[in-house]
């Protein structure tokens, strides 16, 4: 059974100004996406399933979807305000302007999802090699299985120089995921790395595992899924920018015994679209890869 690859790319972008999920970083106008679906085909996956914004669907098709899926079966569906509220829950957050969080994201692209299935996001570069970690992981697993999966980068191999990141902080005990900690603004200072939290700086080796929303599950994640967006909204309708996050999701099957999550690890430096600097420095790393030949000059066969 191949499993299938979701992609999270019906973000605002507010950082970057701009839909960074579609903007060209190859030599014949590629999206950081293209060499996503490039590695997780060659690595087992059978199936792609993007998760957008109907404002962008356009340019998305034009810019990236339609040359994807002339090489990869794909499909895409949309992340709207209103799905998963009912007509009284709309009311309550009538006055939310920011998408509902990556687990809304998920729940969104459920009935898409046939076979176990890793969640990227879509403007992050994760390596051929975690694509082949949690392939070969997750096609020996069954839709019933509460044994789900990750890919851990460093948090020195993550962070950019152009501003603050968001990390999920990690604790691993004999080879599985213990909990994740959101970090939502971690950052460089001077020769050192701080986490801001509440008004407070909590310094940071570097050596930390943090997760980059690569997680790996079956389809039974999503009774837990459900139950966290049920109690999610029970106490953050009103809160403008309150999100519904994955790795949160994914540390609560771990503290209610709902499941495991096999923590595997990766030391590629990531790379990624935060900020408007980032491309250049993005363009640069695919041009390295491609002159050494871990990609093809021109991606796709057209």
């Amino acid at each position: 059974m191949e499993p299938t690859v979701l992609v999270l790319a019906a973000g605002m972008g507010s950082r970057y100004g701009g839909v960074k999920q579609i903007d060209g970083v190859g030599r014949h106008g590629e999206c950081l996406l293209d060499y996503a679906a490039f590695d997780a085909k060659k690595c087992g996956f059978g199936k792609i399933v993007y998760v957008i914004r109907k404002d962008i669907e356009h340019d998305f098709r034009e810019r990236l979807f339609d040359r994807v899926a002339r090489n990869m079966d794909a499909e895409y569906v949309f992340q709207t305000p209103d799905a998963f509220l009912t007509a009284a829950e709309q009311k309550k957050a009538a006055e939310r302007t920011k998408p509902w969080g990556t687990i809304h994201a998920v729940l969104c692209a459920e009935n898409k999802l046939k076979t176990p299935f890793c969640v990227i996001n879509s403007d992050d570069y994760y390596g051929r090699d975690a694509f082949h970690t949690l392939g070969e992981y997750l096609s020996s697993i069954k839709n019933t299985s509460t044994d789900h999966a990750m890919v851990g980068y460093v948090l020195g191999n993550t962070m950019s120089k152009s501003g603050s990141v968001s990390r999920g902080v990690c604790t691993v005990k004999d080879g599985y995921l213990d909990s994740i900690v959101e970090n939502t603004k971690i950052s460089y200072k001077g020769s050192g790395i701080v986490s801001e939290v509440d008004g407070k700086e909590i310094p940071f080796t570097g050596k930390e595992w943090v997760s980059m929303n690569l997680f790996g599950f079956s389809p039974k994640a999503f009774e837990v899924f459900h139950e966290y967006w049920e109690n999610f909204k029970k106490t953050s309708l009103a809160l403008p920018k309150s999100e519904a996050l994955l790795p949160v999701a994914a540390s609560q099957i771990v503290k209610e015994g709902k499941g495991s999550v096999k923590f595997f690890s990766s030391t590629e430096n990531w790379f990624g679209m935060t900020y408007p600097e980032d491309r250049e420095i993005v363009k640069g790393e695919i041009a390295k890869k491609i002159d050494a030949g871990y990609y093809p000059e021109m991606l796709w066969e057209k």
